[in-house]
């Protein structure tokens, strides 16, 4: 069967192959002819000369349907992991005939699905045709994929000609990035650990001209930060956002994506990498993101592209920065690598060794990710400052 498969694929991809009804048609003439040479009537001779000639007109007319004709692929709007990507190609008919009863076919990656058939009744004559369909992506990734068929039977349906057309795609999915209200592992970065902070704290009641924006206030705020005046006219507690607090401070989100990992939890790890960059950002803060493959990166779009990209043990192109950051990763290891000023995120191993214990170096706050919580609700919980086995 198989055999027989990929004979019938190469015809059709080179030529044409018979459709049931064509082979019935075929087995037919074969018939006549055989009567008319038992019997050598002619009215069979004429049959079956006339069936022969029909399978030869169908056997090139599909041939010359998918003639002139040529695809095109739009580019892909980047899309996040669970929205659908909108996929739009466009088939020109220079020809000026109508091209009419055609199948279209994009071949998808496997990870994708299988190939997506859509019929198309009609193209008319010096035209160009838009088809347009939709793909859900239930995880990020960056697809591609670069083949589109046209198949057809017209006009009588007897035999089946496809032919390959070359249309790139590209499609990105970019992670979920979680609605983050608050985020203790970067609002408290700095109030621990630089006496600079303090200093500037202080100045923070000194003058209005050093605030920077308005806020509702949040379970944690120092009361001195509360604008009375605001909050009587809005009749809730507004606090001020000052420069100072945010100036000069750098948050570097380093992904552990050289380390092998458990595939459920990585994706969960970039979910929250990419909720992180964007909660720093939002704050305006100076935040960058380093991966194993890519190194220091910044800017929206090319953090998302990067997020979209990475995989677990990815070759290091550049060595992680001796700065204070904070760290993702599922090697508790790691943590005592750590530089002065950091932070961790850790999603323990489900068979860690029972007999090792450890404890972070210099007692830097975190979080252990556990699997059976909301990602969201966890990154808004209080740090811890130690974990052991």
């Amino acid at each position: 069967m198989k055999i027989g498969h990929k004979i019938s694929d190469w015809l059709e991809n080179h030529a044409v192959t018979p459709d049931y009804s064509g082979w019935l048609l075929a087995g037919m003439t074969l018939f006549f002819f055989g009567s008319a040479t038992n019997t050598m009537a002619g009215w069979l001779y004429a049959l079956s000369g006339g069936t022969l000639a029909l399978l030869g007109v169908a056997a090139v007319l599909p041939t010359k349907s998918l003639r002139s004709l040529e695809v095109r692929r739009r580019p892909i709007v980047p899309v996040s992991a669970g929205d659908r990507i909108t996929i739009e190609l466009e088939i020109e008919n220079r020809a000026r005939e109508p091209k009419t009863l055609l199948q279209i076919a994009d071949i998808l990656p496997f990870v994708l699905g299988e190939p997506v058939v859509s019929p198309i009744d009609l193209i008319e004559p010096e035209s160009i045709y838009a088809h347009t369909y939709y793909l859900e992506v239930p995880q990020r990734g960056i697809y591609r994929w670069q083949e589109v068929y046209l198949r057809t039977a017209a006009p009588l349906g007897l035999f089946w000609c496809r032919r390959s057309h070359p249309a790139k795609a590209v499609a990105v999915v970019y992670p979920q990035v979680l609605p983050l209200k608050t985020c203790p592992l970067i609002d408290r970065i700095g109030q621990e650990d630089s006496p600079q902070f303090y200093d500037r704290s202080r100045s923070q009641t000194a003058t209005e001209g050093l605030t920077r924006n308005l806020r509702p206030y949040r379970h944690g705020d120092p009361t001195r930060l509360i604008h009375w005046r605001t909050s009587a006219r809005y009749g809730e507690l507004r606090v001020r956002e000052l420069e100072v607090a945010a100036g000069g401070q750098e948050i570097i989100i380093c992904l552990d994506s050289a380390a092998l990992w458990q595939p459920a939890e990585f994706e969960r790890a970039v979910t929250v990498a990419a909720s992180l960059y964007f909660y720093a950002s939002k704050r305006l803060l100076n935040v960058k993101l380093w991966t194993a493959g890519t190194g220091l990166v910044s800017g929206n779009r090319v953090v998302l592209e990067t997020l979209a990209a990475v995989n677990a043990g990815e070759d290091t192109v550049e060595n992680r920065p001796k700065l204070s950051i904070i760290w993702l990763t599922q090697s508790s290891a790691s943590l005592s690598t750590l530089s002065p000023g950091s932070r961790w995120i850790l999603w323990p191993l489900a068979t860690a060794e029972t007999d090792e214990k450890m404890l972070v170096k210099n007692d830097f706050p975190g979080l252990q990710i556990r699997s059976d919580r909301p990602l969201e609700l966890q990154l808004q919980d209080s740090l811890e400052r130690a974990i052991s086995y």
